[in-house]
């Protein structure tokens, strides 16, 4: 695992925002597709399908907004910065 940068070190669960709707993804929701696993935005708490999922959601949402973190849904407890290609770990 590369070293975290400065976006993702020392984050934990409690510096992510409460997700608008849990464990679904609106744009997937509304379009009638299916996802593999959710990923959750640090700045917005929008919840996106990653990139094992047809519509990648979450990394069309970072193109689009440059949010540049996000972490996987539970129970998985690691981060994403989408800037430096790092993987964190939620402390």
């Amino acid at each position: 695992m590369s070293e975290a940068c400065e976006h993702i070190k020392g984050l934990t669960a409690d510096n992510f925002p409460t997700p608008k709707i849990d464990n679904a993804w609106e744009d997937c929701l509304v379009e009638g597709s299916v996802w593999v696993a959710l990923r959750e935005c640090r700045t917005c708490g929008h919840v996106g399908c990653c990139d094992s999922s047809p519509r990648k959601h979450a990394t069309r949402h970072f193109h689009e907004t440059q949010h540049p973190v996000m972490r996987a849904g539970p129970p998985a407890s690691w981060t994403w910065c989408y800037v430096h290609e790092t993987q964190g770990v939620l402390s």
